[in-house]
């Protein structure tokens, strides 16, 4: 049964959870400090939240049996088992479909067709497909990255604005792609329909992406040709395929098995074996541990924060903070209490889709209270989660690309203005679109 509303005992239950974010971030600092590569990437996320497990046990007043009991409940909760289900099929999909080249063709089919005079709007553009297309922003900039690296040196122009529209079109599909495990935590936390929101979200990516488009032309020096590698067009279709079938509505589970299958059936037309195939969907499952058990252990601990009144509290303070706003209007209002939830949790612990984990809950809570649809809170959520983590220096993306161009992770981040057009877009949706929230 859970206890009655308890301010003391509800801020309490925040503890756990503050302690998760305060390892996670203390550690980070401390390796970057030191000089470590990846410093945010150091400590595993699920051991990280291990202490703050056992925090939580020790702060529930109740038996150990009882907390045991409670833990379970919400790591085993059918959000959270979907969420882990789809996470794995999603992993099994991104590995069989790029190991029979298909991440190849779609970059090389992107670089033919790319006209010499929109080069930066055209790379932009592939790396929008490619991440829509894998679900996944660090495996486009690892595939993409190096090229347009060459293309760089090759044309001159400016490293870091090559870099800043490489994770600006990574973003976009990371934050849009059904199989995106951002988009897969915004959905289930939220409890809607990938399609939905995949709709709603493309209200607000396409004009961004418009306006970046535009921006990046004006900004592409004097023509350059590039050279581009045979690639077959066989393997570009597991991508369009998935898409399509996502967007006429059919279910996720039924997506990604088809998706699967026919990538495989794609690959064996140019030598893909079957016992990869086997070998590579193990792979894929295995990619998704971490935030497989990541998704379970904040599923056991958000548990805790519930029935101890530590949602219900967040959701107050944050409708506090919002206030004047919600004088004007007050789904607006709850709306940016969303926007600046996941904002601070992406900051703090620099990985989008733990973030949207975190303050999903609260988010749904928020959302319910102001009568927000579930699919605009499940899309404001993914987006400025990617808003963040796309413009943070010390986060994955501007640190590999960094790496890979030889310019500071700092100059990166700057120059994904993608990041920036659409979180100004989605904050003009809030404000424009108030009654249709």
């Amino acid at each position: 049964m859970q206890p009655t509303y308890n301010k003391q005992r509800a801020i309490l239950s925040l503890l756990p959870l503050l302690t998760f974010v305060g390892l996670f971030l203390g550690a980070g600092l401390y390796l970057q400090s030191q000089g470590v590569d990846y410093a945010f990437y150091q400590l595993p996320a699920p051991v990280a939240i291990l202490p703050a497990i056992v925090l939580a046990f020790w702060f529930n007043k109740a038996s150990i049996n009882q907390s045991v009991e409670t833990f379970i409940k919400g790591a085993g909760h059918s959000n959270i088992i979907t969420m882990c289900l789809i996470y794995l099929l999603a992993g099994a999909f991104s590995a069989v479909a790029g190991a029979t080249g298909g991440v190849d063709a779609v970059v090389n089919a992107g670089l033919s067709l790319i006209p010499p005079a929109f080069l930066l709007p055209g790379l932009f553009l592939i790396a929008a497909v490619v991440s829509t297309a894998m679900g996944t922003s660090m495996g486009t900039i690892g595939a993409i990255g190096p090229i347009a690296y060459a293309i760089s040196v090759k044309t001159g122009i400016d490293p870091a604005l090559m870099a800043g529209t490489v994770v600006s079109g990574a973003m976009f599909g990371d934050n849009l792609s059904i199989i995106s495990d951002t988009t897969i935590a915004a959905t289930r936390t939220q409890g809607c329909e990938m399609k939905d929101k995949f709709r709603e979200n493309l209200k607000i990516a396409m004009p961004a992406a418009a306006l970046t488009v535009l921006l990046l032309v004006f900004l592409t020096p004097e023509p350059q040709v590039v050279d581009t590698k045979a690639f077959d067009w066989l393997l570009v279709l597991p991508y369009a395929f998935i898409l399509v079938l996502a967007v006429m509505g059919f279910n996720v589970f039924v997506v990604l098995m088809s998706g699967i299958v026919f990538a495989a059936l794609m690959g064996f037309t140019t030598g893909y074996e079957t016992a990869s195939f086997v070998k590579d969907i193990y792979k894929g499952f295995t990619d998704m541990q971490e935030i497989f058990l990541l998704s379970m252990f904040i599923g056991g601990l958000s548990e805790f924060i519930r029935i101890n009144g530590g949602l219900d509290f967040l959701a107050k303070l944050v409708q506090k903070l919002t206030a004047v706003v919600a004088k004007w209007h007050r789904k607006v209002a709850d709306q940016l209490g969303i926007a600046f939830l996941v904002l601070t949790s992406n900051l703090c612990i620099a990985n989008n889709t733990v973030s949207i984990i975190v303050a999903g809950p609260v988010a749904k809570k928020l959302a319910e209270d102001g009568e927000i649809s579930a699919k605009r809170s499940a899309s404001l959520l993914d987006i400025f989660a990617c808003v963040m983590q796309g413009s943070l220096p010390y986060g994955a993306q501007a640190l590999l690309l960094g790496a890979t161009f030889k310019i500071s992770p700092w100059q990166v981040s700057t120059s994904s203005f993608y990041c920036f057009i659409l979180a100004f877009t989605a904050i003009a949706v809030i404000c424009l679109r108030r009654d249709k929230a």
